[in-house]
């Protein structure tokens, strides 16, 4: 994984070249405004990125809970990181997203390696936007599904 969260390509957080030039430089502008934000931490990489569908993966290790698992806590983190960007896409510039609901179900453990998010758009309105969040393990196996609401608001004057 790359040190650097702002480089494009698959082992970054960074964009990828499948994106259209404003997106990619929305998600450019909204990962660079925190530096040691969670996703940071997390070390999650931001693989493709529009409003109807995000992917990104985050590793096991360093995620876990004490008995070594991938911690549930970890998969909301990743599933509400990628509905919230979905959002804030979908809002564009001088507006912002705002968490009102996330869910998770917690299916099956994972212990090593990478799990994988994929966002997909349930609904994109002016007020609202809502994802469901698909999370994976290597093999393709669903460890987790979560359902995200974030509310579409203007950002304050000067933010």
């Amino acid at each position: 994984m790359s040190d650097s969260p702002a480089t494009a390509g698959p082992d970054s957080t960074g964009p990828t070249a499948d994106q259209t030039p404003e997106f990619a430089a929305a998600l450019e502008a909204m990962m660079a405004m925190n530096p040691t934000s969670l996703l940071h931490r997390m070390q999650i990489e931001v693989l493709e990125a529009t409003p109807e569908r995000l992917v990104a993966r985050m590793p096991v290790e360093g995620n876990t809970q004490p008995y070594g698992l991938l911690h549930g806590g970890a998969s909301v983190v990743l599933a509400e990181t990628l509905g919230s960007i979905g959002s804030a896409l979908h809002a564009g510039p001088d507006r912002i997203a705002v968490g009102l609901d996330i869910n998770a179900t917690h299916h099956r453990a994972a212990r090593s390696g990478f799990v994988t998010g994929t966002a997909t758009a349930l609904s994109l309105g002016n007020t609202l936007a809502s994802y469901e969040i698909v999370i994976t393990d290597d093999q393709d196996r669903r460890t987790c599904t979560c359902r995200i609401t974030c509310l579409l608001r203007d950002a304050a004057p000067g933010a």
